[in-house]
Protein backbone atom coordinates (compact mmCIF):
# COMPACT_ATOMS: atom_id res chain seq x y z
CA UNK A 1 0.00 0.00 0.00
CA UNK A 2 3.04 2.82 -0.78
CA UNK A 3 1.77 5.53 -2.84
CA UNK A 4 3.48 9.34 -3.28
CA UNK A 5 1.24 11.26 -0.38
CA UNK A 6 0.55 14.93 -0.82
CA UNK A 7 -0.63 16.88 2.24
CA UNK A 8 -4.31 16.12 2.60
CA UNK A 9 -7.18 18.84 3.09
CA UNK A 10 -8.99 19.04 6.34
CA UNK A 11 -12.47 18.79 4.81
CA UNK A 12 -11.46 15.78 2.57
CA UNK A 13 -11.99 13.10 3.13
CA UNK A 14 -14.35 14.54 5.49
CA UNK A 15 -16.38 13.68 8.58
CA UNK A 16 -16.80 10.17 9.48
CA UNK A 17 -20.68 10.00 8.36
CA UNK A 18 -22.36 7.02 7.82
CA UNK A 19 -19.24 5.01 6.25
CA UNK A 20 -16.71 5.17 8.91
CA UNK A 21 -13.48 3.44 7.56
CA UNK A 22 -11.95 0.80 9.85
CA UNK A 23 -8.60 -0.82 9.10
CA UNK A 24 -7.17 -3.63 11.29
CA UNK A 25 -3.47 -2.77 12.68
CA UNK A 26 -0.98 -5.90 12.61
CA UNK A 27 2.88 -5.70 13.19
CA UNK A 28 3.35 -7.61 10.17
CA UNK A 29 3.67 -10.82 8.76
CA UNK A 30 6.82 -11.92 11.45
CA UNK A 31 4.01 -12.05 14.03
CA UNK A 32 2.77 -15.63 14.98
CA UNK A 33 -1.08 -14.49 14.94
CA UNK A 34 -0.21 -12.56 11.28
CA UNK A 35 -2.68 -15.40 9.36
CA UNK A 36 -5.23 -14.56 12.39
CA UNK A 37 -5.18 -10.71 11.43
CA UNK A 38 -5.20 -11.41 7.47
CA UNK A 39 -8.49 -13.73 8.16
CA UNK A 40 -10.16 -11.12 10.73
CA UNK A 41 -9.41 -8.07 7.80
CA UNK A 42 -10.85 -10.56 4.87
CA UNK A 43 -14.21 -11.62 6.83
CA UNK A 44 -14.81 -8.58 8.20
CA UNK A 45 -14.37 -6.50 5.59
CA UNK A 46 -11.78 -4.16 6.35
CA UNK A 47 -8.36 -3.11 4.89
CA UNK A 48 -5.06 -4.64 6.89
CA UNK A 49 -2.35 -2.56 7.51
CA UNK A 50 0.96 -1.98 8.85
CA UNK A 51 2.09 1.06 11.16
CA UNK A 52 3.60 2.18 7.64
CA UNK A 53 0.60 2.46 6.19
CA UNK A 54 -0.69 4.74 8.28
CA UNK A 55 0.44 8.54 8.93
CA UNK A 56 -1.13 11.76 10.99
CA UNK A 57 -1.62 15.04 10.48
CA UNK A 58 -3.33 17.75 11.70
CA UNK A 59 -4.71 15.21 14.42
CA UNK A 60 -6.21 13.36 11.55
CA UNK A 61 -5.32 9.60 10.79
CA UNK A 62 -4.30 8.77 7.73
CA UNK A 63 -4.12 5.51 5.40
CA UNK A 64 -2.31 5.71 2.25
CA UNK A 65 -3.45 3.99 -0.78
CA UNK A 66 -2.77 3.72 -3.99
CA UNK A 67 -5.68 6.77 -4.91
CA UNK A 68 -4.28 9.04 -2.01
CA UNK A 69 -4.47 9.53 1.30
CA UNK A 70 -8.00 8.31 2.77
CA UNK A 71 -9.24 9.08 6.11
CA UNK A 72 -9.36 6.08 8.50
CA UNK A 73 -11.66 6.52 11.38
CA UNK A 74 -11.61 3.51 13.57
CA UNK A 75 -8.58 1.24 14.07
CA UNK A 76 -8.78 -2.36 15.47
CA UNK A 77 -5.34 -2.63 16.91
CA UNK A 78 -3.40 -5.77 17.27
CA UNK A 79 -0.22 -4.37 18.71
CA UNK A 80 0.47 -3.75 22.12
CA UNK A 81 0.42 -0.10 24.04
CA UNK A 82 4.18 0.25 24.29
CA UNK A 83 4.37 -0.31 20.21
CA UNK A 84 1.58 2.52 19.42
CA UNK A 85 3.26 5.41 19.14
CA UNK A 86 6.45 6.11 19.08
CA UNK A 87 6.18 9.94 20.15
CA UNK A 88 3.96 8.69 23.31
CA UNK A 89 5.16 4.96 24.39
CA UNK A 90 8.19 3.12 23.40
CA UNK A 91 10.73 5.89 21.43
CA UNK A 92 12.30 2.77 19.42
CA UNK A 93 9.16 1.10 17.73
CA UNK A 94 8.98 0.67 14.14
CA UNK A 95 5.55 -1.10 14.56
CA UNK A 96 3.39 1.84 15.90
CA UNK A 97 1.99 5.38 13.99
CA UNK A 98 3.73 8.72 15.08
CA UNK A 99 0.71 11.11 16.71
CA UNK A 100 -1.55 8.58 16.85
CA UNK A 101 -2.01 9.34 20.61
CA UNK A 102 -2.30 12.84 19.96
CA UNK A 103 -5.59 11.97 17.37
CA UNK A 104 -6.71 9.68 19.65
CA UNK A 105 -6.88 12.32 22.54
CA UNK A 106 -8.68 14.67 20.24
CA UNK A 107 -11.37 12.39 19.52
CA UNK A 108 -10.42 11.80 15.80
CA UNK A 109 -9.94 8.22 15.99
CA UNK A 110 -11.26 5.24 17.80
CA UNK A 111 -8.98 3.00 19.20
CA UNK A 112 -10.40 -0.65 19.99
CA UNK A 113 -9.58 -1.88 22.21
CA UNK A 114 -8.46 1.39 24.04
CA UNK A 115 -5.41 2.08 25.52
CA UNK A 116 -5.06 0.43 29.26
CA UNK A 117 -6.99 -2.00 28.80
CA UNK A 118 -5.03 -4.72 29.23
CA UNK A 119 -4.85 -4.23 32.57
CA UNK A 120 -7.74 -7.14 31.85
CA UNK A 121 -5.16 -9.15 30.73
CA UNK A 122 -2.88 -9.17 33.96
CA UNK A 123 -3.72 -12.87 35.47
CA UNK A 124 -3.74 -11.38 38.99
CA UNK A 125 -7.03 -9.42 38.23
CA UNK A 126 -8.57 -12.61 37.24
CA UNK A 127 -8.51 -14.05 40.30
CA UNK A 128 -10.66 -10.73 42.10
CA UNK A 129 -13.52 -11.44 39.20
CA UNK A 130 -16.33 -12.81 41.91
CA UNK A 131 -15.71 -9.98 44.44
CA UNK A 132 -15.82 -7.25 41.67
CA UNK A 133 -18.96 -9.09 40.48
CA UNK A 134 -20.55 -9.16 43.58
CA UNK A 135 -19.24 -5.45 44.89
CA UNK A 136 -20.87 -4.51 41.53
CA UNK A 137 -23.46 -6.46 41.04
CA UNK A 138 -24.87 -7.29 44.49
CA UNK A 139 -24.41 -11.51 43.28
CA UNK A 140 -22.43 -13.90 43.00
CA UNK A 141 -21.37 -15.44 39.84
CA UNK A 142 -23.06 -17.80 37.67
CA UNK A 143 -19.92 -19.71 36.93
CA UNK A 144 -17.34 -20.37 39.29
CA UNK A 145 -13.47 -19.18 38.97
CA UNK A 146 -10.55 -21.92 38.38
CA UNK A 147 -8.79 -21.85 41.62
CA UNK A 148 -6.03 -19.44 41.85
CA UNK A 149 -3.16 -18.70 43.95
CA UNK A 150 -1.80 -15.22 44.01
CA UNK A 151 1.97 -15.25 44.77
CA UNK A 152 2.01 -12.15 46.09
CA UNK A 153 0.09 -13.60 49.10
CA UNK A 154 2.83 -15.08 51.44
CA UNK A 155 0.26 -17.99 51.98
CA UNK A 156 -0.30 -18.20 48.86
CA UNK A 157 2.82 -18.37 47.75
CA UNK A 158 3.96 -21.12 50.63
CA UNK A 159 1.44 -22.61 49.14
CA UNK A 160 2.17 -22.79 45.77
CA UNK A 161 5.97 -23.89 46.64
CA UNK A 162 5.01 -26.98 48.64
CA UNK A 163 2.97 -28.44 45.46
CA UNK A 164 4.58 -26.60 42.97
CA UNK A 165 4.70 -30.49 40.27
CA UNK A 166 1.29 -30.39 40.57
CA UNK A 167 0.11 -27.07 39.42
CA UNK A 168 0.42 -24.50 36.95
CA UNK A 169 2.63 -21.43 37.50
CA UNK A 170 1.87 -18.11 35.20
CA UNK A 171 3.43 -14.30 34.92
CA UNK A 172 0.58 -12.13 35.78
CA UNK A 173 1.51 -9.74 32.69
CA UNK A 174 2.42 -13.02 30.41
CA UNK A 175 0.43 -13.84 27.33
CA UNK A 176 1.20 -16.47 24.64
CA UNK A 177 1.84 -18.77 26.69
CA UNK A 178 5.32 -17.92 27.35
CA UNK A 179 6.92 -17.77 31.14
CA UNK A 180 4.87 -20.35 32.40
CA UNK A 181 5.13 -23.67 34.14
CA UNK A 182 2.85 -26.94 33.57
CA UNK A 183 4.11 -28.77 37.02
CA UNK A 184 3.49 -32.13 36.28
CA UNK A 185 4.84 -31.74 32.86
CA UNK A 186 7.91 -30.26 34.45
CA UNK A 187 11.56 -31.54 34.70
CA UNK A 188 13.95 -31.49 37.74
CA UNK A 189 15.56 -28.36 36.55
CA UNK A 190 12.57 -26.47 35.27
CA UNK A 191 11.05 -26.93 38.41
CA UNK A 192 14.00 -25.30 40.37
CA UNK A 193 14.83 -22.52 37.96
CA UNK A 194 10.55 -21.83 38.64
CA UNK A 195 11.17 -22.21 42.29
CA UNK A 196 14.19 -19.71 42.64
CA UNK A 197 11.72 -17.18 40.51
CA UNK A 198 8.79 -17.41 42.81
CA UNK A 199 10.94 -17.01 45.78
CA UNK A 200 12.81 -13.62 44.10
CA UNK A 201 9.52 -11.93 42.83
CA UNK A 202 6.54 -14.18 44.27
CA UNK A 203 4.14 -10.89 42.64
CA UNK A 204 5.25 -11.30 39.39
CA UNK A 205 2.85 -14.91 39.01
CA UNK A 206 -0.22 -16.71 39.98
CA UNK A 207 -0.70 -20.47 40.16
CA UNK A 208 -3.57 -22.54 39.18
CA UNK A 209 -4.79 -26.30 39.17
CA UNK A 210 -3.64 -28.47 36.04
CA UNK A 211 -7.00 -28.39 34.08
CA UNK A 212 -7.62 -31.68 32.02
CA UNK A 213 -8.34 -30.01 28.85
CA UNK A 214 -10.83 -32.10 26.19
CA UNK A 215 -9.38 -33.70 23.43
CA UNK A 216 -10.43 -34.07 19.71
CA UNK A 217 -9.63 -35.98 16.77
CA UNK A 218 -6.71 -33.85 14.78
CA UNK A 219 -5.07 -34.83 11.46
CA UNK A 220 -1.07 -35.01 12.71
CA UNK A 221 1.84 -36.13 10.77
CA UNK A 222 1.39 -39.35 11.48
CA UNK A 223 -2.32 -39.18 10.68
CA UNK A 224 -5.13 -38.53 12.99
CA UNK A 225 -4.40 -38.59 16.43
CA UNK A 226 -6.38 -36.84 20.04
CA UNK A 227 -4.94 -33.65 20.76
CA UNK A 228 -5.62 -31.34 23.61
CA UNK A 229 -8.05 -27.82 22.91
CA UNK A 230 -10.00 -25.22 24.11
CA UNK A 231 -12.91 -23.21 22.33
CA UNK A 232 -13.28 -19.27 22.76
CA UNK A 233 -16.78 -18.37 21.84
CA UNK A 234 -17.51 -14.92 20.77
CA UNK A 235 -19.95 -12.92 22.83
CA UNK A 236 -20.79 -9.29 21.89
CA UNK A 237 -22.41 -7.27 24.98
CA UNK A 238 -24.82 -4.32 23.70
CA UNK A 239 -26.88 -2.00 25.09
CA UNK A 240 -29.83 -3.92 24.67
CA UNK A 241 -28.90 -7.48 24.95
CA UNK A 242 -26.01 -10.03 24.82
CA UNK A 243 -25.36 -11.50 21.59
CA UNK A 244 -23.91 -14.95 20.72
CA UNK A 245 -22.04 -14.91 17.15
CA UNK A 246 -22.62 -18.80 15.55
CA UNK A 247 -19.15 -19.04 15.35
CA UNK A 248 -15.62 -19.60 17.91
CA UNK A 249 -12.21 -20.21 17.78
CA UNK A 250 -10.92 -23.77 18.90
CA UNK A 251 -7.17 -23.57 19.53
CA UNK A 252 -5.60 -27.04 19.29
CA UNK A 253 -2.32 -27.57 21.29
CA UNK A 254 -0.45 -29.85 18.44
CA UNK A 255 2.30 -31.17 20.10
CA UNK A 256 1.29 -34.58 21.33
CA UNK A 257 0.47 -34.54 25.28
CA UNK A 258 1.21 -30.56 25.27
CA UNK A 259 -1.68 -28.19 26.75
CA UNK A 260 -0.34 -25.38 25.77
CA UNK A 261 -2.38 -23.78 22.53
CA UNK A 262 -1.12 -20.64 21.81
CA UNK A 263 -0.33 -20.24 18.14
CA UNK A 264 2.73 -18.63 19.18
CA UNK A 265 4.10 -21.87 20.81
CA UNK A 266 2.95 -23.79 17.41
CA UNK A 267 -0.94 -24.20 18.47
CA UNK A 268 -3.42 -24.48 15.47
CA UNK A 269 -6.85 -23.65 14.97
CA UNK A 270 -10.12 -25.51 14.12
CA UNK A 271 -13.34 -24.47 12.50
CA UNK A 272 -16.39 -24.25 15.17
CA UNK A 273 -19.93 -23.26 14.80
CA UNK A 274 -22.63 -22.56 17.12
CA UNK A 275 -25.23 -24.08 16.27
CA UNK A 276 -27.92 -23.33 18.39
CA UNK A 277 -28.43 -20.04 20.24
Amino acid sequence: MLATVSRPSRTIPGSTGTEPTVVLLTPGVYNSAYYEHSFLADKLGVELVEGRDLFVMDELVYMRTTEGPKRVDVIYRRIDDDFLDPLVFRADSALGVPGLMSAYQAGNVTLANAVGTGIADDKAVYSYMPAIVEFYLGAEPILKNVPTWRCREPEHAAYVLDHLDELVVKEVHGSGGYGMLIGPKADKAALASFRAKLKTDPKNFIAQPTLALSTCPTCVEEGVAPRHVDLRPFVLTGRDRIRIVPGGLTRVALTKGSLVVNSSQGGGTKDTWVLDR
